[in-house]
């Protein structure tokens, strides 16, 4: 849409209700945030960005928020605020108005950010560090904000709300996704445009993927110390812009392709969950830029350290933590989701640390400001909420501490699955727990089955390939001697560090990773597959590629092993035809009702109950019924038998007797195809080192 419109150099009152800048057919309001400012400054630019043209004191202030109205102001136009105030680090303020900042809420960047030292607040070589002031306008070297047009983001958009039960997550990155892929335009590539092609979704629905959770897609600033080694933030937690899509990804059709990806998604029934970064900015700590938060009110946006209020306090290992306990920046975050849903149509969140966000002065709460206006929030109420249940602060590990709106990535179960198949001592045990959900952390305060994200591999770490292929971090290419990244991986790489060209070790390897994938399948909680596992994707032992916009992170299809997909379709399949493995309760071996005879029971190859004290026990049964009315309030009537063979011999399995229906083998990771079998007499073998899973069906399947 174009608009007509002539400039007023007078700024009206105003409104201070919503904060950003919102075009209203005949002008434009703009409202800002900030507590401890003299005077905030509005600044119009050229279109070309290059030429500030007029610098206007917002008129009004309501309470913290300054505010004013430009009559005939219209989309598209550019801006920035340059703030005045002290100048007092030791007070942990740091205003300075030769630096240009950007809107919080701006939707849309028009240019790029500069590590010129101009835009920081001090000067960079003086001896007194940031205690000292620096005069020089940064302007040419920030972006600007944009005056979005309201047609761009009608608020319009319904998630999809695919149940709990339902959910199959597949983390991916927009860019590592599609960058390499043959049958996606080469235009597209890379692209929010690209990610939702028919040769993405063919691939997707092949899975049965029902969720892509993204890598961090609002506005990114790479870190200085990556661009002097000639990198960029590529995974992107490190967020500037908490309303804009990142630029980066933009395709043909620009801000607009988001919105469309997601709804090429749901009309193909996938749900698109954000991975988003609210606990830091990316103006890092007391020697980082002054680029938005700092310079509109450095004291009420972060958390600083009580003594010494120059210093930020560092939960996150990022250099700051967003002050959440504040109700403006509380405001900001809650403004900030429901944009993505209404305008984007985002069907949940994956908050990245969020123990972070749910601190209060005495640590993590989950009755605490933030989590409390989140639930009572009616736009946020239906979607999905997935909680990275840490960060790097005093108590700062929270699995299984989060309300019951929430599921968690759940660590210990990522663990737990690489220890057992690796063969360590205590192996089984931990398994048992991890296959039920692991109940003893996430059974209380009225949580469901789902609360657990069950996952051998993620972004961060190994991919599930090299978990099989190297025992050490090869971070080299990182330009942080290898010093970077998880020290424990609790990986194998089968007597050869990296890749081999023995069919044996390949055999191996294959074998470790399918059996993962099963496992992962057939365990009660929430599925989640990183992108490319399906096929064996490797970064080549690099376990931390958040700098590694390359190869190294891009999925290479070509090198993808295409029996492995179709077994991993295979499982997914399988996990979706049998409801009594996408239970909503956790399952304790209580009787039920219905038939007298046990939720679940555990058992040995042999039929008789487990030695759970043995440190050695290698293999294990599991025996699903479930509960009577088990998923979504519907009768779950299918039973499954679960073999797990970690042991270098083939066992014999004693089947549990069943009147009438035979027991079918759907599942069996010693090869990658699959056919079922149906058992013959009391005793089935089970290969050495793989799964069985069995299935007593009553009903149709796919």
């Amino acid at each position: 849409m174009t608009y007509h419109t002539t400039v007023s150099a007078t700024l009206e009152p105003g409104s201070p209700a919503q904060l950003g800048a919102h075009f209203d057919g005949g002008g434009t309001n703009f409202a800002v945030f900030s507590e401890h400012a003299a005077q905030v400054f509005l600044c119009l630019f050229s279109p070309d960005g290059k030429t500030e043209e007029m610098r206007l004191p917002l008129p009004e202030r309501t309470g913290s928020v300054w505010h004013g109205y430009l009559p005939g102001l219209a989309p598209g136009t550019l801006y920035g605020y340059r703030v005045s105030g002290p100048y007092d680090p030791d007070s942990g303020h740091r205003f300075n108005r030769n630096k240009l900042l950007i809107d919080p809420y701006t939707r849309e960047f028009h240019g790029a950010f500069s590590d010129h030292t101009a835009t920081f607040g001090y000067q960079h070589a003086a001896p007194e560090s940031d205690l000292s002031f620096d005069s020089r306008d940064s302007a040419p070297f920030v972006a600007k904000s944009v005056v979005s047009d309201p047609a761009l983001f009608p608020l319009d958009a319904q998630p999809l709300g695919n149940g709990w039960h339902e959910t199959l997550i597949y983390e991916a990155h927009v860019k590592g996704l599609t960058k390499c892929h043959p049958d996606i335009p080469k235009t597209a590539r890379g692209t929010y445009d690209g990610l939702a092609t028919p040769a993405m979704l063919d691939h997707l629905t092949k899975l049965g993927v029902t969720a892509v959770e993204l890598l961090p897609v609002q506005s990114i600033k790479s870190e200085g110390a990556l661009s002097g080694r000639g990198l960029v933030n590529y995974w992107g937690y490190n967020t500037i812009g908490f309303f804009a899509p990142e630029p980066r990804y933009f395709g043909p059709a620009g801000v607009r392709g988001f919105r469309a990806m997601v709804d090429r998604f749901h009309a193909a029934g996938i749900e698109v969950i954000l991975d988003v970064v609210y606990n830091h900015s990316a103006e890092g700590d007391h020697l980082g830029p002054t680029l938005s938060f700092r310079g509109l009110d450095n004291a009420a946006y972060y958390r600083l350290q009580d003594d010494n209020p120059r210093y930020y306090v560092n939960d996150t290992g990022c250099g700051n933590t967003l002050n959440v306990t504040h109700p403006f920046v509380t405001r900001m975050i809650l403004d900030s989701l429901r944009f993505w849903v209404q305008g984007m149509g985002v069907d949940g969140f994956r908050f990245d640390l969020a123990t972070t966000i749910c601190r209060e002065a005495d640590g993590f709460d989950r009755n605490g400001r933030f989590l409390t206006a989140l639930r009572q929030d009616p736009v946020l109420a239906g979607v999905k909420l997935i909680a990275e249940p840490w960060d790097i602060g005093p108590g700062g590990y929270q699995l299984g501490g989060f309300p019951a709106t929430f599921s968690e990535w759940n660590d210990r179960y990522r663990d737990t699955v690489r220890k057992f198949w690796r063969g360590d001592a205590h192996g089984a045990q931990e398994l048992g727990s991890a296959l039920l959900g692991t109940a003893y952390v996430f059974d209380k305060r009225g949580r469901r089955v789902w609360s657990s994200i069950n996952y051998a591999a993620s972004h961060d770490g190994f991919t599930l390939a090299d978990t099989t292929r190297y025992e050490k971090r090869h971070n080299q290419a990182n330009g942080e001697g290898n010093r970077d990244g998880h020290k424990a991986n609790f990986s194998d790489n089968f007597g050869v560090e990296g890749p081999s060209p023995d069919p044996d070790i390949q055999a191996q390897r294959a074998k470790r990773q399918r059996n993962m994938l099963a496992t992962v399948f057939l365990s009660q909680g929430t599925p989640m597959l990183l992108a490319g596992d399906e096929g064996g994707h490797s970064q080549n032992g690099n376990n931390n590629s958040y700098c590694q916009d390359t190869e190294i992170s891009w999925i290479n299809w070509s090198t993808l092993d295409p029996d492995q997909i179709t077994f991993t379709a295979a499982l997914s399949r399988f996990r979706r035809n049998t409801p009594v493995l996408r239970q909503m309760d956790f399952l304790h071996g209580a009787t039920r009702e219905t038939d007298r005879r046990k939720d679940v029971e555990w058992r040995g190859f042999d039929g008789k109950p487990l030695n759970w004290g043995d440190e050695t026990l290698s293999s294990l049964c599991l025996h699903l019924r479930g509960n009577a009315e088990s998923v979504a309030g519907k009768a779950c009537s299918d039973e499954v038998l679960l073999a797990f063979n970690r042991s270098d011999d083939d066992l014999d399995l004693l089947v549990p007797n069943t009147p009438s229906n035979k027991w079918v083998r759907e599942i069996e990771t010693s090869n990658a195809g699959q056919d079922a079998t149906p058992v013959d007499g009391e005793r089935i073998r089970v290969p050495a080192h793989s799964v069985s899973a069995f299935v007593l069906r009553d009903g149709p399947r796919e």
